[in-house]
């Protein structure tokens, strides 16, 4: 029992920054906690933290080790769980993590009517633009925007997005529509950045924005108005293309789309809180018309 016990205390760690906020986050004083983990390593005979001055980390051996604890420990609270019927109804915590943008043009529905769905389940969402390692984090359930890296995740298809060229009707009929990259250096370009540099199918634009926007809706705003060019993924303005507000321009020379997936780590023996998170993402993203753009 007490191997057990002191793998639980390891899972601690994952995404905390420190032994302190590990030990709080399993309700135990850090000289538990580091006891426990000098008695892995003791029985291992491998160390699974580096100590510096700066702090602690995990070592090669200890994120490997943290990864396998999780898995484990997940298959035991299955078993208990299948047993005592908690698989039959969703509940419990969830964390999850999803891009930034991604969730704000899209997500955000799925996830209210989710919560709807199933009350006993209380999500925590995390938002970022990194690929995130759902085993050291501590994630249950990812949505990632582009090629997957390798691992052991269970992903799930649910659509594709691109990055697309669009102005306004009324900047095109004034300006003239590109016919290719090269063009643009003639156009009004908004963009994040002075320095625009924009990667197409067999040309990369180097060129100078006529307009900076700190944000993507920004950028947007600014095109719907009839300030220029912008370039994004197509997720934000999917609505504004299918309504006309918005053209698309040089769809030829558009990048490979990027995949969507939804990606969890339990496997088969997921808890229901995942199965119906994930299922119900998966049904309603696939039916979502930002991923019906060609």
């Amino acid at each position: 029992m007490e191997r057990y016990h002191d793998m639980q205390l390891f899972t601690a760690l994952a995404g905390q920054p420190s032994l302190a906020s590990a030990a709080r986050h399993a309700q135990v004083s850090t000289v538990t906690l580091i006891r426990a983990v000098a008695r892995l390593e003791t029985r291992l005979r491998v160390a699974l933290l580096e100590r510096s001055t700066q702090g602690v980390s995990l070592t090669a051996a200890g994120s490997a080790y943290l990864a396998d604890c999780m898995r484990l420990l997940l298959a035991v609270d299955a078993a208990e769980a299948s047993a005592k019927g908690l698989h039959v109804q969703a509940q419990g915590n969830l964390r999850v993590f999803l891009p930034l943008l991604f969730s704000r043009y899209v997500m955000a529905p799925v996830l209210a009517d989710y919560l709807d769905r199933y009350p006993e389940v209380h999500l925590a969402t995390h938002y970022h633009d990194y690929y995130p390692n759902l085993h050291e984090e501590g994630f249950d359930v990812a949505v990632l925007v582009g090629e997957l890296p390798s691992s052991s995740l269970i992903a799930r298809a649910v659509g594709q997005v691109r990055y697309v060229l669009c102005a306004s009707p009324d900047y095109l009929a004034t300006h003239g529509e590109p016919a290719h990259p090269s063009d643009l250096k003639q156009h009004h370009l908004i963009a994040g950045t002075d320095q625009v540099s924009w990667d197409f199918h067999g040309y990369l634009l180097k060129a100078r924005a006529r307009l900076g926007c700190t944000t993507v809706q920004g950028a947007i705003n600014s095109a719907l108005q009839g300030a220029g060019v912008i370039r994004c993924l197509s997720y934000p303005v999917h609505a504004h293309l299918q309504s006309g507000r918005l053209g698309r321009v040089l769809p030829l020379f558009e990048l490979p789309p990027l995949p969507v997936h939804v990606v969890y780590r339990e496997g088969r023996n997921a808890s229901m809180r995942v199965r119906s998170f994930v299922d119900h993402c998966v049904a309603a993203l696939r039916e979502h018309p930002a991923f019906h753009l060609a």
